[in-house]
């Protein structure tokens, strides 16, 4: 009788690592390690040899770099998500990509269950499983850090460790780099050691060895530079007037704002689980994406689709963040942005300087302000009269004049 077959989202990690072996001997079952190159780069370096020294039965590495920046980081920046204010949701966006593609090799290999190595305390538990739920119920899941036994088994990092030596697996674990990494094309995110305590600076030139994909602005060329985008409705296809695709458009995006030091966050965030947490990302690319963009549909947006959908943002960044990707509301949101964006198309220029992202022009063939109208010289197109303005003030303040009145003669 044939082996019941599990996928595991497998990074190559001390916990992937020895998970993988602990299903493989917990469920007598063959492992299949998945892992998605969304632009970790040299992480994956012999990542297959080693899986299947674990004990993986087959390995897949697949390549969905250009899928992830296309369907995945494009619209939800044609969105104009910012979760809390602050963070630009890179890992968040990722979760649900990895997990489709988890879920079609589970349906191809014929696979009972998927399993993955996010722990019971954070958001990636959610967005894996919220994922599998929407494309595929019939999959079991399987997460060991929720398992009594796991837990049981595998109380602290040492003795994961100790297990790792025990069974001959390679990994690379020590003091050196006291904090966890995730990194993608969109961002890199660091957590935990150090930075649970908030207090403690991560911008300080002592901590500048942790940072991956950008230079601290102090560090940041002297020079400003300046860097055109060209958006066709909504999506940035160009660079310096070069025609790009998405994955390249993030790959010359991210070496650009790391150059100047660009995208640096520092934040202590709200889990959907209940708890808060400290983390520190870097976002080079995205953070000029972010802003180029919000500065092209300041030209070409009409002023009321732009305040319904920037009344969206805070839910549409909470579905993101919260694993939602799938779900009904968040692809009727999408509907509702992408409409948004049918005119958001010309060129913005913009300065990078030392961390800053500063706009330098804009331009656009369907730019709805006119220059003619806006100006505060005589309006030679005579499209706005300003004695209007006189009713549209008394129409508009007449509540207000009722309402104080009403108070006025209450307090009497």
């Amino acid at each position: 009788m044939a082996k019941e077959k599990i996928v595991l989202a497998y990074s190559g990690g001390l916990d992937t690592s020895v998970i993988l072996k602990w299903l493989k001997e917990t469920y007598d079952a063959e492992i299949i390690a998945f892992t998605a190159d969304i632009g970790q780069k040299d992480e994956l370096d012999g990542l297959e040899a080693k899986a299947l020294q674990t004990g993986a039965s087959k390995v897949y590495i697949d390549d969905l770099r250009e899928e992830f920046a296309r369907d995945f980081i494009y619209p939800m920046f044609q969105s104009g998500a910012l979760y809390e204010g602050q963070y630009l949701l890179g890992t968040s966006i990722a979760r649900p990509l990895i997990a489709k593609r988890m879920v079609e090799i589970a349906r191809a290999e014929g696979a009972t269950a998927i399993a993955h190595g996010a722990t019971g305390k954070g958001n990636d538990q959610v967005r894996f499983e919220l994922t599998a739920a929407a494309l595929a119920p019939e999959l079991g899941v399987i997460a060991p850090w929720r398992l009594d036994e796991f837990r049981e088994q595998f109380p602290g990092r040492a003795e994961m460790i100790a297990y790792a030596e025990k069974h001959g697996i390679p990994v690379q674990a020590s003091a050196a780099k006291p904090y966890s990494t995730d990194r993608n094309l969109l961002h890199i995110s660091f957590e935990s050691g150090m930075l649970e305590d908030p207090w403690f600076d991560p911008s300080a030139e002592s901590n500048e060895d942790m940072y991956v994909l950008s230079v601290s602005p102090e560090r940041a060329p002297d020079q400003a530079e300046y860097v055109e985008l060209e958006f066709d409705k909504g999506d940035c296809v160009a660079v310096n007037g070069e025609s790009l695709s998405p994955l390249e458009v993030m790959e010359k995006l991210n070496d650009l704002g790391g150059k100047h030091g660009i995208g640096r966050v520092d934040m202590v965030e709200n889990r959907f689980v209940g708890m808060k947490s400290r983390g520190v990302y870097e976002t080079p690319g995205g953070t000029i994406l972010f802003t180029a963009h919000r500065k092209m549909e300041s030209l070409t947006m009409d002023r009321d689709v732009m305040h319904l959908r920037d009344s969206l943002i805070s839910k549409y960044s909470s579905l993101v963040y919260n694993g939602f990707w799938f779900a009904p509301e968040r692809l009727a949101l999408q509907a509702l942005v992408n409409e948004s964006q049918k005119n958001v198309t010309g060129t913005v220029r913009i300065k990078l300087y030392k961390g800053n992202v500063i706009g330098a022009g804009v331009k656009s063939p369907v730019s709805l302000y006119n220059p003619d109208i806006a100006t505060m010289e005589a309006d030679p197109t005579k499209a706005y009269n300003q004695n209007d303005a006189t009713g549209f003030i008394r129409l508009n303040a007449l509540r207000l004049k009722v309402g104080s009145g009403v108070e006025q003669n209450a307090k009497k």
